[in-house]
């Protein structure tokens, strides 16, 4: 996959996420979009690295996209501890 198929991946990772996790977040639109495209990359590094899955050329493979919202579900936690309540 080339790079603007990952940032789509994770841009469509970021929305997935955010639907599964609601609620307010720190960062609007913009930043939990930005986390979802971090998200991806992260979670397709770890899934290549630890995971012994090598992520795949197709778009479509299902293992690629449950370690882009895995990613972007951990980073999106991560982001909500560390800066959640900066805004009230």
């Amino acid at each position: 996959m080339t790079i603007i198929s990952w940032i789509i991946l994770g841009l469509l990772a970021g929305a997935i996420a955010k639907v599964l996790l609601p609620g307010r977040d720190p960062g609007g639109f913009i930043g939990t979009t930005l986390i979802g495209v971090a998200g991806a990359f992260i979670g397709g590094w770890i899934s290549a690295r630890w995971l012994d899955h090598p992520i795949t050329k197709d778009f479509y493979d299902g293992a690629t996209w449950a370690s882009a919202i895995g990613g972007s579900l951990v980073l999106l936690i991560a982001y909500r501890l560390l800066f959640g309540h900066s805004r009230n």
